[in-house]
């Protein structure tokens, strides 16, 4: 049951990113994908099977998180202007996978 409510959950915001695509403020629709769906998921099952503390390494790291998606973001917006979108796309989510990659090295050694 838990499952089929997430994936509820992940369909809704897909639905309304698609609506709000559509109208005047077509641009709130990079606002939504940050709502904290997916992160109060995560929360709360961590929180239910590692206890608070390891919730808090989570939030900190969380935090950190913001970086390889402000990354994805500057090269989108470096990408599609020289690039047809499905290539700046994928570009910019391989630029992602590399900063959540160092990211997660960097974490895992301060944290070993």
């Amino acid at each position: 049951m838990g499952l089929l409510i997430k994936a509820v959950l992940g369909a809704l915001v897909v639905v309304l990113i698609g609506m709000l695509s559509k109208t005047r403020n077509y641009y709130i629709a990079g606002l939504l994908p940050l709502f904290p769906t997916f992160a109060l998921i995560a929360h709360y099952i961590v929180a239910s099977d590692r206890g608070i503390e390891a919730l808090r390494t989570t939030i900190i790291f969380g935090m950190w998180a913001i970086i390889p998606y402000f990354i994805y973001l500057l090269s989108l917006w470096y990408f599609v202007s020289m690039m047809r979108l499905p290539y700046a796309l994928g570009s910019a989510v391989a630029c992602w996978c590399l900063a959540a990659w160092l990211l997660i090295t960097l974490w895992s050694k301060w944290h070993a």
